[in-house]
């Protein structure tokens, strides 16, 4: 693939490579890979200083990859430089000076390496945070050169403290620690038990438990951080209380935030969604300029039309979405969560001896001062304030941006999902501090005592997130997506390319644990290569079933799949902090879950309806294949047929 020329004017981007010269205005290497993949194109971003000037870029070899003209104080982009090791360091020649472009090249499955080592060792040695680490300095060892030492610096450096640093995921570890410590004073002042006093009458079975989690989850369709920490803190005294397991609560609440926060048309995932489905659209219409006919069809259609239209195709959430309420319904459960449900029920204990819990629940400090009474509005008020300032806030800050006469869908689109977050969790803190002391149930010590506990008890939790995210951009400096998406370039059969993309969104998604970088990396690949392969037949203006309707919703659906499996994943990580579950074990009993979901969604869902198959025939027949499992392979794990609680 011959390298192509972008402008990009004068933008100065952040250098992974720079190469001084002598003069202030000088030519100079912006950005440049420090590692490059074998087969994977990368670019290079050059300046060309004071002077306008031709170009060369060669390879060591003396080959010419690709020539230009820059003009006088531009920054220019070299794109899709493929090169093996052997033509390795480049020179870019120009106006008199030859700046040097030297990454280490490393064969491509080597980009997989740091999560799936990171990954096995934590499912084998049940440890997440060394596991974590490793496949950390792993990657960064080899950025360096393969220096293990230098590769320890450069974890701390570049990739640990960048992401706690980072806005979004600062405003994530507010969010989770506030609301940790908002848990903590409802813990003290008795409101837990309150909430558990007055839910028994109600939920007195396993199966209600159980339900009522699952009906909490669809109900904060708003955005998936807030289901996790709101569900998961709330359901978890009643779900103790009942004998469900650590681990099953951490899946119910894992796999519904994700899934229906995807599927409602108002919540803080869909205006991404519909950028990057917009995004696609738009580099499709570029490539087929020619086509005036596909031009039109792809520019004219409504970006949240097509999204609308991809609901009724994502298998894999609305399965998942299944899955959950009837394992609830029909209390059965499979493979290791089966077994965790027996311990649980059995008296073994609510998570498996010596786990090493996400949230420290068995603190003094979670437990309520003696003689607190048990009020149950003292933990339902600040709960309730988060949720309703957080959509609130979503609100205000949505309908600023569109103005009063932007839609809901709209409002909700385009407001800031985290900045919200803190105003909820905050809100929720400044409201249980009230309640207790205004009640004179904790002294002003006493309830700031109970918040900083609260807080504490969320710190490992907080690391793992951490860890994970580093590990995310060690992923993104070895070039792991790109690597993997080059999976869907060659003859790719045209009804394949549902799976095909379902298979490499989940694959960049479990890699990387974030779906929503999946959606930025696959949409505008998948949705130009659909068109280009004669998918787009059928797509009308978004509303009639076409392959590349089908791939669209794939990518979507792929990612939440890749998500919910893997255990760098942020939602995956708050899900375990929230149910107070040991992080590995929530994978591992989740992972057969998700897989067989994964399977019936791909075989009856991306296959099946490529090839014809109604959408809702292929729902049911998922929603069928599914109770069969259950009916098959689904033991029934209570001590009872119906076990209350006493």
């Amino acid at each position: 693939m011959r390298p192509r020329l972008r402008h990009i004017g004068a933008a100065v981007l952040a250098s992974a490579v720079l190469v001084s010269a002598s003069a202030a205005d000088a030519q100079e290497i912006v950005e440049a890979p420090s590692v490059v993949l074998t087969g994977v194109p990368f670019d290079v971003t050059a300046a060309s200083g004071g002077a306008a000037s031709p170009w060369t870029l060669r390879s060591a070899t003396g080959e010419v990859l690709a020539t230009g003209f820059a003009a006088s104080g531009e920054t220019f982009q070299i794109e899709d430089i493929d090169v093996d090791g052997a033509a390795l360091p480049l020179a870019l020649e120009i106006a008199g000076a030859t700046l040097e472009v030297a990454p280490s090249a490393l064969p491509g499955w080597f980009s997989l390496l740091p999560p799936l080592i990171a990954i096995l060792m934590a499912l084998l040695f049940r440890e997440v945070v060394t596991a974590l680490f490793a496949g950390v300095w792993l990657g960064a060892t080899a950025l360096t050169g393969f220096n293990p030492f230098a590769g320890l610096l450069l974890s701390v450096d570049t990739y640990l403290m960048p992401a706690v640093a980072d806005s979004s995921h600062a405003s994530i570890i507010m969010f989770s620690l506030l609301l940790g410590g908002m848990v903590g004073l409802v813990a003290r002042n008795g409101g837990t038990n309150g909430i558990v006093t007055a839910v028994s009458p109600f939920a007195t079975t396993k199966r209600r438990g159980k339900l009522a989690t699952w009906a909490a989850g669809m109900a904060i369709f708003f955005d998936d951080y807030a289901n996790t920490l709101v569900v998961g803190n709330t359901m978890r005294p009643i779900t103790d209380r009942l004998k469900i397991s650590r681990e099953k609560l951490a899946y119910l609440v894992d796999s519904t935030a994700a899934p229906v926060a995807a599927l409602v048309p108002i919540s803080t995932w869909v205006g991404y969604e519909i950028s990057q489905i917009d995004l696609g659209l738009g580099i499709a219409a570029a490539q087929n300029a020619g086509d005036a006919a596909l031009v039109e069809q792809l520019t004219g259609v409504s970006p949240f039309a097509v999204f609308l239209h991809t609901i009724p195709y994502l298998f894999y959430p609305l399965l998942a979405l299944a899955l959950v309420f009837l394992t609830s319904v029909m209390r059965r459960d499979f493979g290791p969560m089966a077994a965790a449900e027996a311990r649980a029920a059995g008296g073994g204990g609510l998570f498996r001896p010596g786990a090493q819990l996400a949230t420290d629940t068995e603190s003094s400090e979670m437990q309520p001062k003696e003689g607190a009474p048990a009020r149950w509005m003292n933990a339902a008020i600040p709960v309730l304030t988060v949720i309703f300032v957080v959509l609130g806030g979503l609100y205000v800050d949505g309908r600023a941006v569109v103005g009063a006469d932007g839609t809901l869908m709209d409002v909700f689109s385009n407001a800031d999902p985290f900045k919200t977050l803190l105003w909820g969790s905050l809100a929720g803190c400044v409201v249980a501090f009230g309640l207790s002391v205004a009640q004179r149930i904790l002294t002003l010590q006493e309830a700031v005592d109970a918040w900083l506990g609260g807080m504490r008890s969320m710190m490992v939790a907080m690391v793992v997130l951490t860890l994970a995210w580093s590990l995310g951009a060690v992923t993104e400096s070895l070039q792991t997506a790109p690597f993997l998406t080059q999976l869907l370039d060659g003859n790719v059969a045209l009804q394949l390319m549902p799976v095909l993309v379902f298979i490499a969104s989940a694959g960049i998604a479990f890699a990387t644990g974030t779906s929503w970088g999946t959606m930025a990396i696959m949409l505008p690949l998948v949705i130009p290569l659909t068109v280009s392969l004669g998918g787009a037949v059928g797509f009308e203006d978004g509303t009639g079933y076409s392959i590349l309707l089908g791939s669209i919703s794939s990518v979507l659906a792929g990612a939440i799949f890749g998500d919910h499996c893997s255990p760098i994943s942020d939602t995956t990580v708050l899900s375990s902090t929230a149910a107070g579950c040991d992080h590995v074990d929530h994978v591992r009993t989740q992972l057969p879950y998700a897989l067989v979901v994964g399977v019936i969604a791909m075989l009856l869902g991306d296959i099946g309806t490529a090839y014809g198959l109604p959408n809702w025939l292929a729902l049911t027949g998922g929603v069928a294949a599914l109770v069969g499992i259950l009916l098959v392979f689904g033991t029934v794990t209570e001590n009872a047929p119906e076990t209350t609680s006493s």
